[in-house]
């Protein structure tokens, strides 16, 4: 295993390495960003660590085939940045990481690539705590904890709190809840049409409950054979492949992030943008936009905070009831966040960074 603190195999220009990056954000250097490489499995690696000051950086590893080594950069830069964001502003004692392994996983992922990973988060010493992400499940998480300590969202069957989709999802219907409550006077989603964009292990937790709750939902994925899997379990749901084409009343983005763009908002014909996917905004000048247009827009970090809220209480040792009361409380940050979005004239996502930014200073204080 070789552990490095720039990329081995990166051009040495200023968008391929960690400063001066044009997609950075200005004022909010990370802390740590180290690279891995291992010869004997193929595993290819980094970590970001973008804020330890409330706790030790948590966020999940994303296992994904990146055209470049410089775009899986810059999705750990922005995922990081944004665990720092979700934790402070979902009250728990953690900082914001993230990391990804460059690859295709059904085709390289390997139990002892897994281990090797393992043994590359240990060498940092609890500074940075894995969970799961896109490319990655519970039991990568457990084949990654015979190698660390510094790993949660493993199964129940040695001691983790499982999978936390359901959580996240339920994350995602109470804010969407929170949003119905403020553009149409009541926090439910009966006879509204919802599209979904990405069905997935958080995407068709979410369906399930928009559909309890008497919602019209419309699916798509890039992934047919998941599209599959989830009309065979809700039959009634409709499949599209341009969701932005549809006419829906809610936006819920579920997949990969910068669905978002300047050129794609004109389409949108959706009232409200509540979704599960890390960093739905291409830049953060489309949240104006959806803002002038009359489109609410809940921040992702926020609306998603549930995974992480459940393997926080699975550090904690907490019960399943209070991590569900927990997440369930995501309705109540999300209204406070509107709120003042609404009094101060600002856009959700300034509303939601200010809050969480005065945490994190407040910290940086004590």
């Amino acid at each position: 295993m070789t552990l490095t603190t720039d990329a081995p195999d990166v051009a040495t220009t200023d968008d391929n390495t960690v400063f001066g990056r044009a997609d950075a954000i200005p004022g909010l250097p990370h802390e740590q960003v180290v690279f891995c490489e291992d010869a004997a499995t193929g595993l290819r690696a980094i970590i970001g660590i973008h804020s330890t000051v409330l706790g030790p950086a948590l966020g999940g590893t994303r296992f994904y085939p990146y055209p470049d080594q410089s775009s899986a950069l810059t999705d750990v830069l922005r995922l990081s940045r944004g665990m720092t964001y979700k934790a402070a502003i979902a009250g728990v004692a953690l900082g914001g990481g993230k990391a990804v392994i460059i690859g295709d996983p059904e085709q390289t992922k390997t139990p002892e690539l897994l281990r090797a990973y393992g043994r590359f988060i240990d060498t940092l010493g609890g500074r940075y705590i894995s969970a799961g992400d896109v490319g990655t499940n519970t039991d990568d998480l457990d084949v990654i904890g015979e190698a660390t300590d510094h790993v949660v969202g493993r199964s129940t069957a040695v001691g983790g709190s499982g999978n936390s989709g359901p959580m996240t999802a339920l994350g995602v219907y109470q804010a969407l809840r929170a949003a119905a409550a403020t553009v149409w006077g009541k926090p439910v989603l009966w006879g509204r049409t919802v599209g979904v964009e990405g069905v997935g292990k958080v995407g068709s937790e979410l369906i399930s409950l928009l559909l309890a709750d008497g919602a019209r939902v419309i699916a798509a994925d890039v992934h047919d054979a998941s599209l599959a899997r989830v009309v065979e379990r809700f039959p009634d749901i409709s499949i599209t492949h341009d969701i932005l084409g549809e006419r829906i009343d809610v936006y819920a983005p579920c997949a990969m992030g910068g669905a978002l763009t300047t050129g794609t908002v004109p389409r949108l014909t959706a009232s409200i943008v509540c979704g599960a996917a890390n960093n739905q905004l291409w830049t953060p000048e489309v949240g104006r936009q959806l803002h002038d247009r009359d489109v609410l827009w809940v921040p992702d970090y926020v609306a998603n905070a549930g995974g992480l809220i459940q393997v926080a209480g699975e550090r904690e040792g907490a019960t399943t009831d209070w991590i569900r009361d927990r997440v369930e409380r995501i309705y109540d940050t999300v209204i406070a966040i509107l709120d003042r979005s609404k009094a101060e004239s600002i856009t959700p996502g300034q509303a939601a960074d200010s809050i969480a930014e005065a945490r994190l200073s407040s910290a940086r204080l004590a």
